[in-house]
């Protein structure tokens, strides 16, 4: 048996062996939120019945799901449930189920921000489920719970460390569930402001926003109302104005309305300003989702021509 820290108080049960992304990430969450507490507890991978049985915390391991006694499992006959979506529950999707939203400080968007970017794939995964069809035969996207198990030993290495593995992997994990927590938090209130903007702003299908938010935070958000074709900002890193199309849906990168053709691709600025008819136009996309100009009145007056072309 391994443990986190030598000073006995809260008991956290998982399966010992090999590991997979639920119980790391299960593991990883627990710990955040006894650390938040200022709880010390220790981590036991284990199968012994009797130590399962006087555990805190248990959790893909036991064979019971039962929240009010801090049972985790969803291996045993019929499992421990699916979401609205159809996937089922892990053992990282029970925990952050019902711990997720004291970490999040009761931000419900940040939790289910949380529940839909890393616990449903790594639920999933868990359960045999695939939520990604590769598009291109052979290639298969980079999951987010790779870089963690990548330290398993490979069959030609010596398992003798697997706990020790586990337990830095479960340190590595919540480092990032942080990380993804704070993202969150900051993901809910850009959201927000950025509908703010489609409420106000004149033309709904010019937008214009108050920051540079991350792409996929505006392209999401705006994907998902019918009338937005382009959106309009100024960059955080430059006194320079940006121009990007909205995509179809938030399940593709195919945009809306593309801008011009003859736009696309000219690196020389006088040529592009002379196409363009806008003089401090900067720079076009050689595949026409992105425009860079000088001024705010040179960004919209692009978007309406582009709107009318």
């Amino acid at each position: 048996m391994e443990t986190i820290m030598t000073t006995h108080t809260k008991k956290l049960i998982t399966h010992n062996g090999s590991f997979h992304a639920d119980d790391v990430f299960a593991a990883a969450t627990l710990s955040i939120l006894l650390e938040k507490n200022g709880e010390s507890f220790e981590i036991i991978r284990t199968r012994d019945e009797e130590i399962i049985k006087n555990g805190d915390y248990v959790f893909d391991v036991g064979g019971v799901y039962d929240p009010a006694t801090n049972r985790f499992d969803h291996h045993q006959k019929g499992g421990a449930g699916k979401r609205e979506n159809g996937i089922e529950y892990a053992a990282f999707g029970l925990v952050w189920k019902n711990f997720g939203m004291e970490l999040c400080l009761n931000d419900k968007d940040s939790w289910e921000l949380i529940d839909k970017k890393i616990a449903c794939p790594i639920d999933a995964i868990d359960n045999g489920i695939d939520v990604v069809a590769p598009k291109i035969e052979g290639i298969t996207s980079y999951g987010g719970e790779q870089p963690f198990l990548i330290f398993s030993p490979t069959w030609q290495e010596d398992e003798s460390k697997i706990d020790d593995i586990f337990l830095q992997e479960v340190k590595n994990a919540s480092r990032v569930l942080k990380r993804e927590i704070e993202v969150a938090k900051a993901d809910s209130v850009g959201k927000s402001l950025i509908r703010d903007a489609y409420k106000k702003s004149a033309d709904k299908k010019i937008i214009e926003l108050p920051n540079e938010f991350p792409r996929y935070l505006y392209q999401t958000t705006l994907s998902e109302l019918p009338e937005p074709i382009y959106v309009v900002f100024q960059s955080n890193h430059s006194q320079n104005w940006k121009i990007e199309a909205i995509r179809k849906s938030p399940e593709t990168m195919e945009s809306r309305k593309l801008f011009p053709e003859s736009w696309r691709g000219i690196y020389q600025v006088e040529k592009l300003a002379e196409v363009t008819e806008v003089s401090d136009v900067i720079f076009c996309h050689r595949n026409g989702f992105l425009i860079s100009v000088k001024s705010y009145e040179s960004a919209i007056k692009l978007a309406q021509k582009a709107l009318e072309n």
